[in-house]
């Protein structure tokens, strides 16, 4: 009888058990080979594959992963029909590796002495829900004559209170948000997207990131930061399509038309001096967030998910500067993750959040938000020294569409 609960096997174990696996012959081993590199629907169950296609790109109300690798490139080619292959080129591996398959003819099996297309990293692993992302960013619409099509919601973010902007750690003509349960295959997936692009692109900074800092399904345990507080209650949920097309999804109207669909992405390297922190009492720390630290409740109340009396909390308190009913409405959808590179130097951590946020106009979003924030408590203890700002456009439709598709009309 077979067992329904057995999960299915990895690519791994069908091309064999260590080198007992190499010893079965040819015959096995093609067999194998062709398995691994099928065209077949990846295995459903833990760690399955969500689905690339669709009418938003996958990646932003999807239920968020626990593992982040983020990376902005610079455009390195002015040649706008080697640009656009790339983009196409993009296209395709990212719906192989999110599907679970390796990218090109694999990792091994090709000419011996011709690279693989595939680095082969991820072998063997699931496709641990990974989504790649991409956006546009305000740089790339002043090359290959797109300058008339830089959407106005697209604005330039004002310098805020406290900011300490490293350029190296900011900007970036492109970026691409890979989100996955396995680290190793977030790695994998920009890894791959690099190789593909050189000579045309460059990496121009990236961020790993870990412990996701905010939910967007409704009946999970809302995450903690690297404060201990709990982090976007009221985080816009995958299922609130009422919410998340007033708030995020770019709308025909909005425009540009190349825009419908999309949204608008600022991702920003928020530091945090953990030491000052753990030193400071507990009451202190929660009169700053204005939450409990234990259950997450707003002051005065006793449940997490109770609706906040803002007045009840300290006038700076974060909780209450950042909320809708203080900012005129503005609302975003959060997908920050928790950072940790090493140390500075001088003993403490390298530490923080990677704050992402999504919206249909960031002049309605983020921007106003942020001001509220300039005499937020918490800016003791926090210092935001990367930021960058871009374009999601609308998702991959089928296997003919990619990415950019509808912004280089031209050649589509």
């Amino acid at each position: 009888m077979t067992d329904t609960n057995t999960p299915p096997p990895s690519r791994r174990s069908l091309l064999g058990w260590g080198g007992a696996g190499l010893a079965l012959g040819a015959a096995a081993a093609g067999g194998a080979v062709a398995m691994a590199r099928g065209d077949d629907e990846a295995p459903a169950g833990p760690g399955a594959a969500v689905p690339f296609h669709g009418a938003h790109q996958a990646g932003i109300a999807t239920p968020v992963q626990d593992r982040l690798h983020f990376a902005a490139f610079d455009v390195t080619t002015d040649d706008r029909a080697q640009f656009v292959q790339l983009l196409k080129d993009w296209t395709e591996a990212a719906r192989r590796m999110t599907a679970g398959r390796p990218v090109g003819e694999g990792a091994y099996g090709g000419l011996p002495e011709a690279p693989p297309d595939d680095t082969g990293e991820a072998l063997g692993l699931r496709p641990s829900r990974l989504t790649l992302t991409i956006g546009f960013g305000p740089s790339l619409f002043k090359k290959f004559d797109l300058a008339d099509h830089r959407p106005e919601a697209l604005a330039d973010l004002p310098k805020f209170a406290g900011d300490n902007l490293d350029d190296a750690r900011s900007g970036g003509d492109l970026c691409v948000q890979a989100c996955a349960d396995d680290p190793q295959v977030a790695v994998h997936a920009i890894r791959n997207l690099a190789r593909i692009g050189m000579g045309k692109v460059v990496i121009r900074w990236s961020q790993l990131g870990f412990g996701k800092t905010s939910s967007t399904t409704p009946e999970a345990q809302t995450p903690r930061n690297l404060m201990g507080f709990k982090d976007g209650t009221r985080n816009i949920a995958g299922t609130e399509t009422d919410r998340l097309r007033e708030h995020v999804w770019v709308s025909e109207k909005a425009g540009p038309a190349w825009m419908t669909g999309g949204s608008y992405l600022v991702a920003r390297r928020i530091r945090m001096h953990i030491e000052p922190w753990d030193r400071t009492s507990l009451q202190e720390q929660e009169d700053i967030f204005g939450r409990d630290k234990g259950e997450g409740a707003p002051v005065g109340k006793a449940k997490e998910r109770d609706k906040p009396f803002l007045k009840a909390m300290k006038p700076d308190a974060h909780v209450r500067l950042a909320h809708p009913d203080t900012n005129q409405g503005a609302t975003i959808l959060r997908r920050g993750y928790s950072f940790t590179d090493g140390t500075d130097g001088l003993g403490r951590l390298d530490a923080g959040l990677f704050f992402l946020a999504y919206q249909r106009d960031v002049r309605k979003g983020f921007i106003p938000i942020q001001r509220s924030l300039a005499t937020d408590a918490l800016n003791e203890y926090i210092q935001h020294v990367g930021s960058a700002l871009f374009a999601i456009p609308p998702g991959v439709r089928d296997k003919d569409d990619w990415w950019g598709r509808t912004l280089f009309s031209g050649e589509a």
